[in-house]
This record gives C-alpha cells, sequence and structure tokens, in this order.
C-alpha cells in the first residue's frame, strides 16, 4: 500500500463536499469570536484588538507581496525552482539533512529552555511531574505521605493510603525522570522535540512525495513559534508530540509492505502505549483512527492479523505499567490520579467541573473556538491568521491519502475529546491542540504547492502569494516573536526566584525551613489536610469570606472535625456568596470578603502578614533541598511540625519586600520566641 500516492485513490465527489464541510467549520471557529456571543462561559476578550492588528497586517503583507511581485519581472527577486532545487538536495541527503535540521532545532530549543525559561519548571503541572520524575529516579512509585501533609501538599499532589504522588499519568514523569538522572531534566523537553523533528523529516515523504512540501513542512514544524516555545518547556506536551510522529512513520512504514512488518506494527504498538501513558486522550485520538485502519487490513487480508496482534502487544506494554502505577497508588488500577483528587467531575463529559461551575456542550464549544483562535496567534505568530495557508491548502488539495485521512480523523478526534473537557488549556497557547503541529505544518507547507498546481509555476499568483508568506514570515521574526519572547521571559516571575539559595549562601544545613506563603493558599492546605475534597475545598475559597473561612477551619481544626463532617459544618458559609468579592485587603486577589465586614485582630494580622510580602512553596518540589526540609509556615499550627523535628533549627523564608520578583531572605526563629507567639495567636484566636 502506497501511502504518498493520493493520485492512485480514486477520485469521489464525497471527497470535494467532506473537505468543503471541514474548511468551512474550520474557518468559522477560527474568525468569529463565538466565545463572546454565549453568555455565562468563557470569553475572547482581546478579539477585536487582534481582529485589528490582523487587518492591519494581513494588508501590510499581501501589499508588499504585489509590489514585489510586479518588482520581480524587472529585478532578480525570483528564481523559478530555487526552492525545488533545494528541498531535491535535502532529499538526496536525507540523512545529512535530518542531522542538520534535528541539530539546530535541537539547539533552538534548549537556547529557549536557557535564557527564556532559566531551565526551570515554571507552570505547576511542570512542577508536580518534575517532583514525580524525582522519586521515580530513585526507584520508588511514591513517597511515604507525611504525617501533617498541610505543611507539604499542594494543588496536584494526591495524598492518599499513606502515599504521596503525582495527579497526572506516570509517561511524563518517566520521560522526566532520564534527564533527572543525567541532572539536566531541562532538556528533555528539547531532546524530545528535536527528536520529533527528525521523525517528522523521515515520516513527510510518505505524506506527500513533493521534496519542497516534504522541506516546508518540516522547517515549519521544527521552527514554528508554538512549536520552538512549547519545546523548551518541561510539559508533557512535548514527549507526547514525540511519540505521537513516531507512531505515524511506524505506520507508514507497516503499511507499504504487502506482507506487513510485525517489528514495526510492534513498535507502533509501543508508541501508540507511550502516548497513552503520557496523555490518555492525546493517545486514544490517535490510536482509534490507527487501530481501524488496522482492523481493515487485516479483514481484507487475513494474514495481515498478525500485524494487529503484534501492534496490540505492543500497545499493551506501556498500558500495564499505567495500570500498575494506579494499582500501587490509588488502590484501583483503572483509577487515576486526578480523578481520585478531584471526584468522577475531573473527567470528560458535560457535568459540574471541579471548580464548581457546569461545563455544557455551550461551554465546550466556547473552548474549541478559543483554542483556534489561539491558534490563529501562536502557531506562526504571523501578521495574518496563521491557519489561512492551511485551510487554503485544504480547500485546493486534491484526494487525501490513507495516511492524511488518519491524521485528519485524529484531529478531529481529539477536537471531540476536548470538547468534552471542562478545563482551558493555555500555557504558551493552545497546549491541547498542540498534537495538531504535524498536520498544520504539513498543510501549511501544501499551500504554496496547491497554489502553483491550479494556477501555473512562476505565475503572478504564485509570486504576490509566495511574496506574501516571506513578508509575514519577516515580519514575525523581526516583531511578533521578539515580543513574545520578551513575554515569557517576563512571565511567572515568582516561579524564578531562587528558593534554594538563601540557605546554601549561609551555609544552613539540616534545618527545617518555613515558607510564608499567602494566608489564602495556608487556608486551602488547610481545608485539604481536613479531608474537603479539592472540588468543594475551591468552592468554598473562592464564594465564602476569608476570614469568616479562617474561623471555621481554625474551629474543625481545634475539634477534630474531618472529612465529610468538616464539608457539611463549612457548607452553611456559602449563604453570603453573592455578596462575596475579590479582596481589596490583600494583595492576593484569590482572597475573598465580604464588603463592610468587621475583621478581628487575628485576621488582620494574616492581612498584614500579606502586605509585607509573601512568596509559594510548591517552586521546592522540583529542586534539590538537600538536607533541609522546607515547609508551610502555618503559624499556631507549626508547633505540630517543630514535634516532629525537634533537633533542627527553624528558619524563616520570605520576600524582602512585597515587591513581584523580591529575592528572599532566611531568618532565624528563636523557638521561646516562636512559642509565645503561638499562645498569644491562640488567645486572641476568634471563634465563629
Amino acid at each position: 500500500m502506497n501511502l504518498s500516492s493520493s493520485t492512485t485513490d480514486a477520485p469521489k465527489a464525497w471527497y470535494s463536499h467532506a473537505r468543503t464541510i471541514l474548511v468551512v467549520c474550520c474557518v468559522l471557529l477560527s474568525t468569529l469570536p463565538i466565545a463572546n456571543w454565549i453568555a455565562g462561559g468563557h470569553e475572547a476578550p482581546w478579539y477585536d484588538q487582534v481582529v485589528s492588528e490582523w487587518l492591519s497586517g494581513t494588508a501590510i503583507a499581501v501589499g508588499v507581496g504585489f509590489i514585489a511581485a510586479i518588482l520581480s519581472r524587472r529585478i532578480p527577486l525570483w528564481r523559478e525552482g530555487l526552492g525545488t532545487k533545494i528541498a531535491n538536495i535535502a532529499a538526496t541527503h536525507r540523512h545529512l539533512a535530518a542531522a542538520a535540521i534535528g541539530t539546530t532545532a535541537l539547539f533552538t530549543y534548549a537556547c529557549v529552555a536557557s535564557f527564556i525559561f532559566d531551565r526551570r519548571p515554571l507552570l505547576i503541572d511542570e512542577l508536580v511531574q518534575v517532583m514525580q520524575a524525582r522519586v521515580f529516579a530513585q526507584g520508588a512509585i511514591s513517597l511515604n505521605a507525611p504525617p501533617h501533609p498541610e505543611f507539604f501538599s499542594t494543588l496536584h499532589i494526591v495524598d492518599f493510603g499513606g502515599r504521596w504522588f503525582s495527579q497526572f499519568p506516570p509517561g511524563g514523569p518517566a520521560m522526566l525522570a532520564f534527564g533527572v538522572l543525567v541532572g539536566a531534566v531541562w532538556l528533555v523537553g528539547p531532546v524530545c522535540g528535536g527528536a520529533a523533528v527528525v521523525a517528522f523529516w523521515y515520516l513527510t515523504p510518505r505524506l506527500d512525495p513533493r521534496p519542497s512540501v516534504s522541506l516546508g513542512a518540516t522547517l515549519l514544524f521544527a521552527f514554528a513559534p508554538f512549536m520552538v516555545f512549547m519545546s523548551g518547556s518541561q510539559m508533557n506536551h512535548v514527549p507526547t508530540l514525540l511519540w505521537s510522529v513516531l507512531a505515524m512513520l511506524a505506520l507508514a512504514q507497516a503499511t507499504e509492505r504487502p506482507s506487513g512488518s510485525w517489528r514495526q506494527a510492534f513498535w507502533l504498538g509501543l508508541c501508540l502505549g507511550m502516548v497513552v501513558s503520557i496523555r490518555p486522550v492525546d493517545g486514544a485520538a490517535l490510536a482509534l483512527p490507527v487501530a481501524a485502519w488496522l482492523i481493515l487490513r487485516a479483514y481484507q487480508a487475513p494474514a495481515l492479523t498478525r500485524d494487529l496482534l503484534v501492534a496490540g502487544i505492543g500497545v499493551a506494554v506501556p498500558v500495564a505499567c499505567v495500570l500498575v502505577f494506579n494499582a500501587v497508588t490509588t488502590g484501583n488500577p483503572f483509577l487515576f490520579g486526578y480523578e481520585l483528587l478531584w471526584g468522577k467531575s475531573h473527567g470528560l463529559g458535560f457535568h459540574r467541573a471541579p471548580w464548581g461551575f457546569a461545563h455544557t456542550p455551550a461551554r465546550g464549544f466556547e473552548l474549541l473556538n478559543l483554542y483556534f483562535l489561539r491558534l490563529q496567534m501562536y502557531l506562526f505568530e504571523t501578521p495574518f491568521p496563521a491557519l489561512l495557508p492551511a485551510l487554503g491548502a485544504l480547500l485546493l488539495g486534491r484526494t487525501f491519502c490513507r495516511l492524511d485521512r488518519v491524521m485528519l480523523w485524529s484531529a478531529a478526534l481529539l477536537l471531540l475529546g476536548y470538547f468534552a473537557y471542562w478545563h482551558d488549556g493555555f500555557y504558551l497557547g493552545p497546549r491541547f491542540v498542540f498534537p495538531l503541529m504535524p498536520l498544520l505544518a504539513l498543510w501549511s507547507a501544501r499551500f504554496l504547492a496547491e497554489v502553483r498546481r491550479v494556477t501555473a509555476p512562476g505565475s503572478f499568483a504564485v509570486r504576490v502569494t509566495a511574496f506574501t508568506l516571506l513578508t509575514g514570515g519577516l515580519i514575525a521574526l523581526a516583531v511578533s516573536i521578539p515580543f513574545r519572547v520578551r513575554q515569557y521571559a517576563g512571565g511567572l516571575t515568582s516561579m524564578r526566584l531562587d528558593y534554594t539559595g538563601p540557605a546554601a549562601r549561609a551555609g544552613v544545613t539540616r534545618a527545617l525551613i518555613l515558607v510564608r506563603e499567602s494566608w489564602g493558599t495556608q487556608l486551602v492546605a488547610r481545608l485539604w489536610a481536613l479531608g474537603v475534597p479539592r472540588s468543594e475545598t475551591e468552592l468554598l475559597y473562592r464564594n465564602v469570606d476569608t476570614c469568616l473561612l479562617d474561623q471555621g477551619v481554625r474551629q474543625l481544626e481545634q475539634a477534630g472535625t474531618r472529612d465529610t463532617s468538616a464539608m457539611l459544618t463549612l457548607v452553611p458559609l456559602l449563604r453570603d456568596s453573592a455578596r462575596v468579592v475579590k479582596s481589596t485587603l490583600s494583595p492576593d486577589r484569590t482572597e475573598r470578603m465580604v464588603s463592610g465586614t468587621f475583621y478581628p485582630p487575628a485576621c488582620l494580622t494574616r492581612i498584614a502578614e500579606d502586605r509585607t510580602g509573601f512568596t509559594l512553596l510548591a517552586p521546592l518540589l522540583a529542586l534539590d533541598q538537600g538536607t533541609n526540609i522546607y515547609a508551610r509556615d502555618l503559624h499556631a499550627r507549626d508547633s505540630l511540625l517543630v514535634a516532629q523535628f525537634p533537633d533542627r533549627p527553624i528558619y524563616l523564608l520570605r520576600p524582602v519586600s512585597n515587591e513581584i520578583g523580591a529575592p528572599l531572605q532566611l531568618q532565624r526563629l528563636p523557638l521561646d520566641s516562636l512559642r509565645r507567639t503561638w499562645i498569644s495567636e491562640a488567645a486572641v484566636a476568634p471563634t465563629p
């Protein structure tokens, strides 16, 4: 079966209709602010400004393209066939080109990881997965849960059955564990990204036999800003993409021979299983069309049933590892950590989301609209909508080859999956649709070739198109990408602080270091420790006056009330939720207040501490803490921790001021002074 011979597939009328419907749907989703038209859900408040920039940017790019096309008739701005000649050379020396493109991509991604992201995990998802990777690197599956989890807990960490582990599937942390072992976890993303580029280079000739399309698609895939920035991060989307591209390459190789190839089939299954082990939704979206194709082949040629079975065995190997991980951690092979932590509401479907709102089909449609609108901006950072070339190629293109259809069905299933998922996946772009990168790069690269096919090589339309695309790329390089670099390099400042530096510079070892977080963060951790589920904690924290909630939690701690009883005791506090607004007293705007409420001294003290500055405990999870123990400062409850570690000197880690990005300082806390403070706090503590 020749995957590249799209012309050998008999043209069918329904191909044209399906393509037209697909393009129309994508145009509507990626250009109209549908999310703004549906009340009560997600929004794109930036839409008007972005459209204005698109209109002016498109006018500039097309105008320059027309002028350059006209001038090219008189001066040598255009050389017909130059691109094809370069592509033919690259195709002739395919392995050398693979090394050159892959190495350049790896170097680019490593520079992004070093100079933009400071070689640090910056998002909480990254932090928690690096923490789990460190556990794997120690040869363990989980850690022993601390006796007082409120001092160490953080978002996405599960404390269950005496075990402490990440909520994420184990495949992503397992990939990061290799980086932990060599002391360069920050390189895992760049290496996976570079390897994905090389695999895609070998895949593209099987998708399109035209060398210019193959080279263009690979270069777009490798150096699209969305790909570059994501590959510099420590998110699990890049390892997922690597295994996805390897799976497509293995599928192409396994189905090229009429007799099949059991080795390639096993490798195909293994790659699919790895995708499932990292991001199950992405894995299912890719595996289902592949499985359908293999089943159809086996039905048409029973001798190929062997490949189907071998591929199934390959899938089973990583999936079995996931099931074992789940069985050890959650106690159920089919129960993932995030479902244990957040409940059934975390899963796919239309229901109440973990954060309280109802995820409906309307909200799912809003999310798809946002993902497409953001792709227009973040994919290539061009002054015109970035999806225009891909959509134009889809509209002008001929029939799809079999591998094209597999990729399109996979894309449709991916979008369907995230349509039914409640969370807005935005970081460095619309990250949930990052697996569409190969498809978007391929069809974007086909655009100029399709314009050439429907007109004529070297025609005025071809020249205008080429110069317009080139102008858009140059504007992106000169304006949009530098802006994005500055934005990313200056973002998430609190995650970039030198958390272990103060202790290292002071020579502090074997100490108990209390980290001063905001009042609201402390309160959330205390709610978790009382056994209040994460979703209900979010509901309470977002809809109850922080002082009132603190008083209720304090009473439960003193009475030893936990779990369902604790939740039922706190539910009546929601009665004033309609009057609750973001706090104007504390710099932590996640805290809530009821205007005009009188705050007792204990609450005013917490607000005063917020105003002097606070930091975060979570980044320390991903760092080597040495012999010190870092824990959340919970004031009077710190006595529990001091009793657990009686022989350790006690320090407080906090910013030198309340300015964003202020450096951290270490302050020695005498035990006698601490005890007097705890006694005085207990004496003035209010009761609800």
